[in-house]
């Protein structure tokens, strides 16, 4: 099950296989370059010797327009070509890319000549940073800046220069939640596209005088479905995974300077709260100190925090008995959040850190003082620190909230950790968390599989519930392109209780299994199909020592990805439910304590990511507790000419026959962007759900005068349909508020 965008888990939680992509095996053209060179890459990648190349020294200067016409790029290290790495990993494509390395004493300069033989058919969807590119022409690398082969750094550009970054750690796939400082250009011409990216040495964390990196790149033809790599070209292998990187030489001359970046701001905000009829306005200032205290560590002071720009949460229909996941977004949070990861196999389960619990306490703000934090890497070790100070509200008192992790490297597979939290975010009541795990991962299985074994343990203390304070766990995964096999089991006491973490089931066992067969078919009555995906997914719940409280049996016995990347599935899901006191799904719709066995279905079709137009829907139908409930998720993309104009329309609509009574919920979500450029972008996102009966939008202008240096302009406002309104069209305004804000950054 997948839609736009997710790519590693479906919808419904389970386990989905990434979506790649290429040209139809039929019919494919004949390379009209190096064949040599070609065969002489693959021979290396199959020997497992690690492709290398020197950066040259840079002469003179570089104009970043994405040119490359200046007679420095004569003296670069030069990739020659890329080699097909999905679906038919070596074999020759017409998409040659030429890739050229330089490097001073203060950046890394990439160079991409990238020939297409349809240069019309280039796919673009999106100017904006960070958006999802996986229907775009892109062209991205990795830099493993500590030659561990466990974390680094990701870039990626589509063909208009929209820019996506993020850094790797050993717990998987790359986060997007970082933001570095650097610069990409682009430009179309008769045979292709070319970009220019210049990552700035002050970006990066590396040992000062290490001449070697690790190194890798790709190309991503979206129409095609078709992936080129440098190095690493199986089909089970991931362009993040630093194991099957190659080599770049030639960058220890590279400097990071003083390490020290000033980031202050300033905002002007006004509001109205229609209901009392009072308005406010006012301005504030603020920012970011940050230093680099060794060449591997980071340390973050930050002073009155402010959020303004951070765009609304999208809104869910909860039809579950557990609180719902909303995903962080506030950029102080989200950089380096990924060093506290903790545990394999967790995901949602169980979130011992969720920095959503700072700053925000039952669905209302909490002004920040203060805050510190430490990240990065020291040889073996990883550390990530984070200590806040928050003001009181009427809701809160004033309190110091902390979370710590380290990591150490026991070896080239295995990862030990620890994390530790301390604080209650009320202020009133006393939390403490102590948590331990540890991480054995490998590209070399059984040759050239990967295998990931991982167990974890926690426990609670201070002003939490009676019973059982620990939890523990152990995962199996063997996430691999023909067979995908996980084995999760895990245990939460039910005084498990991680005030600054996310834990919607304490006091329960769970097991999961799963298996995804995913063969791809060679020509004959199949040969449309790129990939089929046979999955069984099992989840079991229970109390612990106690009865079961649910079990679902997700099963696909259709699942398929055409060649030109259209996902067509369908479903079958068994269900139980236990109840042991009365759950209110709607309002006045009680469903009763009890026993409840069900099975529901699902079908599911949606067009290519490439394509103009995006269209897809889903829906969900069968039998629901004692009643039945149907689920319809809809959605139609559009993107204009150069991804400057994007419209994006959802719809979710559900309705339950229940013995308690009938309901009806709907969801509607609007998003139109317009990008001026990939630093100067437009965006409206409007929501409205029945069940609140609210309507919202949010507009941001973000305007990114250069990198560091952003200007926001912010406007919120809402309106609520009156319950009983005999006019059902007519909405009273609730709220306005409209900021400007500017954020600038020194870097010495």
């Amino acid at each position: 099950m997948r839609w736009p965008g997710h790519h590693s888990f479906s919808r419904d939680g389970s386990k989905a296989a990434v979506r790649g992509g290429s040209i139809p095996a039929a019919g494919r053209p004949p390379n009209v370059c190096g064949a040599a060179a070609l065969l002489l890459l693959v021979g290396a990648a199959l020997a497992g010797a690690a492709p290398k190349v020197t950066a040259g020294r840079l002469k003179g200067r570089i104009r970043l327009d994405g040119v490359l016409d200046e007679p420095a790029w004569r003296e670069a290290g030069v990739i020659e070509d890329l080699t097909q790495q999905e679906p038919h990993p070596g074999e020759p494509t017409p998409f040659h890319t030429k890739v050229m390395i330089l490097v001073d004493d203060a950046n890394l300069y990439i160079g991409f000549l990238c020939h297409d033989p349809d240069p019309r058919r280039i796919a673009v969807h999106t100017l904006q940073r960070d958006a999802r590119l996986w229907g775009d022409d892109t062209v991205g690398l990795v830099l493993d800046t500590f030659g561990e082969q466990r974390r680094g750094y990701f870039f990626r550009i589509n063909a208009a220069g929209a820019r996506e970054d993020g850094l790797i750690s050993s717990h998987g796939r790359p986060s997007t939640d970082w933001d570095g400082v650097w610069n990409a250009k682009t430009r179309r011409n008769q045979d292709g596209w070319t970009a220019e990216i210049r990552i700035p040495a002050q970006t990066l964390h590396f040992t000062p005088g290490r001449d070697t990196w690790g190194f890798n790149v790709e190309r991503r033809v979206a129409r095609e479905h078709l992936t080129l790599r440098w190095s690493g070209i199986s089909l089970d292998a991931t362009s993040w995974d630093l194991r099957r990187a190659g080599l770049l030489e030639g960058v220890g001359r590279l400097h990071q300077g003083l390490g020290l970046s000033v980031s202050p701001y300033a905002l002007s905000r006004t509001g109205t709260d229609f209901s009392p009829g009072a308005r406010s306005w006012g301005g504030d200032f603020g920012g970011d100190i940050t230093y680099n205290l060794s060449p591997d560590l980071t340390g973050v002071l930050t002073v009155n925090t402010d959020f303004a720009e951070t765009e609304v949460d999208s809104r869910q229909i909860n039809l579950t008995r557990f609180p719902l996941f909303f995903p962080e977004k506030r950029a102080f949070f989200l950089e380096g959040s990924e060093l506290f990861s903790f545990g394999s196999g967790l995901y949602r389960e169980f979130i011992p850190f969720f920095s959503r619990r700072i700053g925000l306490y039952e669905g209302r703000q909490v002004p920040l003082n203060a805050g510190v934090k430490v990240l990065g890497q020291s040889g073996r070790w990883g550390v990530a620190v984070l200590d806040t100070s928050l003001r009181q509200t009427a809701l809160t008192r004033a309190t110091n909230l902390f979370a710590g992790r380290a990591t150490y490297d026991v070896d080239r597979h295995l990862t030990v950790g620890m994390i530790a939290t301390n604080g209650d975010p009320d202020g009133v009541h006393q939390n403490t968390l102590l948590g331990m795990d540890a991480l054995w991962r490998t590209s070399t299985f059984r040759g050239d599989k990967n295998l990931i074994l991982g167990t974890w343990v926690a426990g609670t203390g201070g002003d939490v519930p009676a019973g059982r304070r620990t939890g523990w766990g152990v995962d199996i995964d063997y996430p691999n392109d023909l067979w995908d096999t996980h084995v999760t089991y895990m245990e939460f006491g039910n005084g498990l209780h991680p005030a600054l973490g996310f834990l919607p089931r304490p006091g329960t066992r769970w097991l999961r299994l799963g298996n995804a067969y995913q063969p791809r078919p060679e020509g004959g009555p199949f040969g449309w199909v790129r990939q089929f995906y046979f999955e069984t997914f099992f989840t079991y719940v229970g109390e612990l020592n106690g009865p079961t409280q649910s079990w679902r049996f997700f099963t696909a016995p259709l699942n398929i990805e055409t060649q030109s990347g259209e996902h067509i599935e369908s479903n079958i899901v068994p269900q139980f439910e236990h109840l042991d006191e009365p759950f209110e799904i709607a309002e006045g719709v009680i469903i009763p304590p009890g026993d409840y066995h069900f099975l529901r279905f699902r079908s599911e079709a949606q067009t290519s990511d490439h394509r103009p137009w995006r269209v897809g829907s889903t829906v969900w139908y069968g039998g629901f507790y004692d009643g039945s409930l149907v689920q319809w998720f809809n959605y139609c993309y559009w993107t204009g000419p150069g991804g400057h104009l994007q419209l994006q329309a959802e719809l979710e609509y559900d309705t339950a026959s229940l013995p308690a009574g009938d309901f009806i919920q709907r969801l509607w979500q609007a998003r139109v962007v317009y990008a001026f450029t990939p630093d100067l972008v437009l965006s409206s996102y409007t929501q409205y759900d029945s069940v609140s009966r609210n309507l919202g939008m949010n507009n941001r202008l973000r305007w990114t005068i250069k990198p560091g240096n952003d200007f926001y302009i912010v406007w919120n406002h809402g309106w609520v349909n009156p319950l009983g309104d005999p006019d059902g069209l007519h909405l009273r305004p609730v709220d306005d508020r409209l900021v400007v804000k500017l954020r600038w950054t020194f870097r010495r």
